[in-house]
């Protein structure tokens, strides 16, 4: 059993499981009964998305290519995720990993430069199994 990190979006692999959504909002221009027909999400967790505030301060030095602005970001995100309900989440996801197969995900096309690629490290510091 295993948790993956994915692009919401991109093709589905075999044995993904469950596809979790943990973006601030729902994609532009799609009905929600096509969410995961399309290979977006099956249910919607925007509790360990990045705060609005941090979401927008990210996007404007992440365009920019700033490294600094990336540090920035990923230890401001990590302090978000410290809070009693995110860190309850992250928990409860790291846990079913051992027992179900699924997957959590944003719509960023550069992992590298993604909150989900903190998240990845987050689920693991909670020994998560992840493929």
């Amino acid at each position: 059993m295993t948790v993956r990190i994915v692009r919401l979006g991109s093709e589905r692999v075999p044995g993904e499981g469950l596809r979790i959504g943990t973006v601030r909002r729902p994609p532009r221009g799609v009905p929600k009964s096509e969410y995961a027909k399309r290979n977006f999400y099956d249910v919607w967790l925007p509790n360990l998305a990045p705060g609005e505030d941090l979401l927008k301060a990210a996007q404007a030095s992440l365009a920019a290519g700033d490294e600094r602005g990336w540090k920035a970001f990923a230890r401001r995100y990590r302090a978000e995720m410290k809070q009693p309900d995110h860190r309850a989440l992250l928990d409860t996801l790291a846990a079913l990993s051992h027992t179900a197969d699924f997957s959590v995900g944003c719509y960023c096309a550069d992992e590298t430069r993604c909150h989900r690629s903190v998240l990845r490290e987050l689920l693991a510091e909670r020994g998560a199994t992840i493929a």
